[in-house]
């Protein structure tokens, strides 16, 4: 398939991918009035719109729920503060969180009074890649929403075929493509001297996320030369006792257990592996670095446990900005994974949602998903003055180039929100391990290090 399309932001390619974000009508309306070609907010107020997200304030992610609602309240508040200064009020009307409970059915129905009851044009969603293909498909896509995935890490969200031509979906986390191989080197022997494992299985969640992880590190593992005797999925819903996964997983004697799972799950099924079965050589990822699967299982089992997660340099300009910001805000004791790539979403959205405006929209109803969709490349890709997430000066500086006409290229807190023709961006891998009492990074394994497959 290829694509056919006229705009120079929607780029020809012939994928399309799966699950992300996605945005839809707003609400509200600014009456429509030009002196000599100038637009209404430049003498008064600019138009305002409402913006969605989709979080996880229940279910088995819920520990992470009043992060992200913050990291996208942070990038919106920060655009509305240069909002006021450059075009002289705020632009974002509300930021309306609604919950997910980490399963798709409740988050479609979340997502539908988002765009149908409050006429968001955009919407953040997901963290779970579950969550965000149920949202793309059943509601941003079909109503011509924004979706920008702030957690969403299933490599079948590049290629998902609803978003084909539609280029609505879009994501600030990478895809789990990266983060199979770097796991797959780490298992391998490839990272450090003494970890190494011949042979491995995984039990994952049965859901975009899950199946695309396991699916990634078996592949990858396999070709650097392990086995993997098994992949067992189990339901999305937590279940009062995985023994049955567990004896799948675990018949033929693997070395090495990898779960690419949420937290709830995780918990349940470590302490039934070490209690019933004996076996505590766990390889972790992305949704394993949670405290609730540390308060369950306890430090003393799980200190020296490693662990793959995308993740920001710490080290990075942008990086240590957004933390400033976000614990100057809030009163966050940690900021779980995927905070960074939150904020970004929300604040790619803003800048879109500027760089529309600048253009001359003076009518909120005509600020729509695909109005905002088709200025994302623009705002978040070369060419143009590199702008550094997290700081307030940086994103007052880039709203008054958007408004003065000059191009920018926004760096996530996250890293790299450079989005490629499926809307997928590249960021650093982490590999981390438990503590005792919390967990730590160990290495960055940056996106251009990280083979292909």
């Amino acid at each position: 398939m290829t694509r056919n399309t006229t705009n120079r932001n929607r780029p020809e390619d012939p994928k399309r991918r799966q699950f992300m974000q996605t945005a839809g009508a707003a609400g509200g309306l600014v009456t429509l009035s030009t002196t000599f070609g100038t637009p209404l907010w430049a003498q008064s107020a600019p138009p305002q719109v409402p913006i969605g997200q989709v979080v996880a304030f229940t279910g088995s992610a819920a520990e992470y729920g009043n992060f992200y609602r913050d990291a996208v309240g942070l990038a919106l508040m920060q655009v509305n503060e240069a909002a006021k200064e450059v075009f002289g009020g705020p632009i974002v009307s509300k930021h309306i969180a609604e919950d997910s409970n980490t399963l798709p059915t409740p988050a479609i129905e979340a997502a539908r009074k988002l765009v149908e009851a409050d006429g968001v044009p955009a919407i953040v969603a997901a963290w779970s890649s579950g969550v965000t293909v149920a949202v793309a498909t059943s509601v941003t896509i079909p109503s011509g929403v924004l979706q920008v995935g702030n957690g969403t890490t299933s490599p079948l969200v590049s290629v998902l075929p609803e978003d084909e031509g539609a280029d609505l979906l879009f994501r600030t986390s990478p895809s789990d493509l990266l983060q199979g191989v770097v796991a797959a080197d780490l298992a391998a022997g490839n990272v450090m001297e003494d970890y190494k494992f011949a042979t491995a299985a995984t039990i994952y969640i049965n859901n975009p996320y899950g199946q695309g992880l396991s699916n990634a590190f078996a592949d990858a593992f396999e070709k650097r030369g392990g086995k993997v005797l098994a992949q067992v999925a189990h339901p999305e819903e937590v279940q009062p006792t995985y023994r049955s996964q567990l004896s799948a997983a675990l018949k033929d004697k693997p070395d090495l257990l990898f779960l690419p799972t949420y937290p709830a799950h995780t918990a349940a099924i470590l302490k039934e592996s070490r209690d019933i079965f004996q076996f505590t050589s766990w390889q972790f990822t992305d949704a394993n670095r949670s405290s609730e699967v540390l308060d369950a299982v306890g430090g003393a089992e799980l200190a020296g446990k490693l662990g793959t997660v995308p993740s920001a340099d710490p080290e990075s300009e942008s990086y240590k900005s957004f933390v400033d910001s976000y614990k100057a805000a809030f009163s966050h004791d940690r900021i779980p994974p995927f905070t960074e790539t939150t904020y970004d979403a929300g604040m790619v959205i803003g800048l879109a949602l500027a760089k529309a405006i600048a253009d001359g929209i003076t009518d909120a109803s005509e600020i729509t998903g695909r109005v905002l969709a088709d200025q994302l490349r623009p705002i978040a890709n070369p060419p143009g003055e590199r702008i550094i997430g997290g700081s307030q000066a940086e994103i007052t500086k880039a709203l008054q180039m958007i408004r003065d006409g000059q191009d920018i290229d926004y760096v996530g807190a996250g890293g790299s929100v450079d989005f490629d023709q499926n809307g997928d961006v590249k960021t650093p891998v982490a590999i981390w391990k438990f503590t005792e009492d919390g967990d730590e990074t160990v290495m960055i394994v940056k996106a251009e290090d990280i083979p292909e497959e």
